[in-house]
This record gives structure tokens, sequence and C-alpha cells, in this order.
């Protein structure tokens, strides 16, 4: 009835507990972008579809693995991520009431010890196989052809795994975005490195209510904003020829 797929790379800490959040699936196919640790290891052992690529972009990788997928709904998960058991409820009902081509999941963010309520995001990730494909290089868009429905109940997303590695991701991303911001013929101005940055984390802070978020609210709003300001500053680089 339902195909999940995982993208995955050095996942080894998380994969396991999220194979098992979404044992009710009859398919799991786990696209793996040659990991160096057991991640695949541990994928096999649940009787997971191993495929291997090399990672080019998100969107490629998601749609490589779909051609895989033998169901007529699939569902997208991260290997830090977990279906509750009254999500997975949720999910089998919306697939058997067939009222949507597609879902919209729910993910308040986890950081410091707590999930940041004020830092969710709604996203599409349940959809009928023959009604979808990705696009977009990093954050990518899943392109539904139907209506899209809303889930109710979260899923628990352990997206920051300390400070360092959240700053690392930011980074990361910001060079996939830069790219795509450089091959849509985007400029960057020193405009963009000062009020970009201080926007992002106006609205996450103050217009989101991460201010209600504590501590933790803060700095994931800071951090926001310093990818902003790095993405435009990677921008110029790949301008001028420097990355």
């Amino acid at each position: 009835m339902t195909t999940v797929i995982i993208p995955t790379f050095n996942e080894e800490n998380y994969l396991e507990q999220a194979l098992h959040s979404v044992a009710f699936a009859n398919q799991i196919i786990v696209i793996d972008s040659f990991s160096t640790d057991k991640t695949t290891t541990i994928a096999k052992a649940y009787g997971c579809e191993v495929y291997q690529r090399v990672f080019d972009n998100f969107s490629n990788q998601k749609n490589y693995a779909l051609q895989y997928a033998k169901n007529d709904w699939v569902l997208f998960i991260d290997a830090d991520e977990r279906i509750t058991y009254t999500l997975k409820n949720e999910i089998l009902n919306a697939i058997r009431s067939n009222i949507y081509s597609a879902y919209k999941l729910n993910f308040p963010h986890f950081y410091i010890n707590r999930f940041l309520y004020h830092h969710d995001d709604n996203v599409t990730r349940l959809v009928k196989r023959s009604e979808c494909r990705f696009k977009g290089s990093v954050h990518e868009k899943l392109i539904v052809k139907g209506k899209v429905g809303q889930l109710k109940h979260p899923v628990l997303h352990f997206t920051y795994k300390g400070l360092t590695h959240y700053i690392s991701k930011k980074d990361s991303y910001a060079w996939f975005q830069a790219q795509q911001l450089h091959n849509n013929g985007k400029k960057a101005s020193y405009l963009h490195l000062i009020f970009k940055p201080l926007y992002r984390f106006f609205s996450s802070y103050f217009l989101r209510g991460g201010i209600w978020d504590g501590v933790p609210g803060l700095a994931v709003s800071s951090i926001n904003a310093y990818g902003v300001f790095s993405r435009y500053v990677k921008l110029i680089l790949i301008k001028r020829g420097l990355k």
C-alpha cells in the first residue's frame, strides 16, 4: 500500500529509529550517496531496498528513487525524522480516503533538547506516485498534479545534531542555493548581504514567534540569518570565479 523513500549519507546513528517508525510500509527504499559508515548495512538488515547514486542534488536523488516505488502512495522521510503512532494511523486513513493527491506533514524543529513549535514547516511528503516529481536542487519542491491536503499530527524531526552540525548544514545548503541563484542569472549586492539576513532574523524570531521558543529560538533565528548571509557571499564568490 505504501512505499517509503529515505535518502541517506552516513546516517548510522539515526537510520535505525527512522526505519522502525515506518515499519508499517510494505516497501522501504533507501537511496544512499555512498555512505562510508554502517548506513547501508543497517538498511539491508531491515530488509530495505538499497540503491546507491552519486549525489548531485536533492531532487535528482529522490526522482531516481521514485522509479523503484511499487505502490500507489509514497512517503518521503529523512533519517533524522520519526513517524509517530498517531501520525501513522492518520497517514493510513488519508490513503484509504483517497480525497487528495498528496498531503503536507508538519515538522516542528528539535534543538537544544526541545521541540520548537514556532520554527516548524509544512512540507508535502505523502503523495500518489503517479502524480509527482521533484524540482530544485536544495529545499527541493515536490510538484503535485492534484489537490494537496494537510495532516494534523507532527513528524518528530531531530533537525540539529549540535551547533557545529547546524552551521555546517547551513553552509552546505548555501552553496547549492547560491549555485541555483547563479544559474537563474541572479546577482548579489551589499544590500543583499545586509538586509536579507536582517529580514530573515526578524521574520524567524518575531513574525513566526521564535521569541516564544526561548534561547533555542534565538539561536535558530540567528543561524537562519547567517545561512542567508552565507548564501549571498557564496553567490558573489561564484560570480567572481572564486568557488
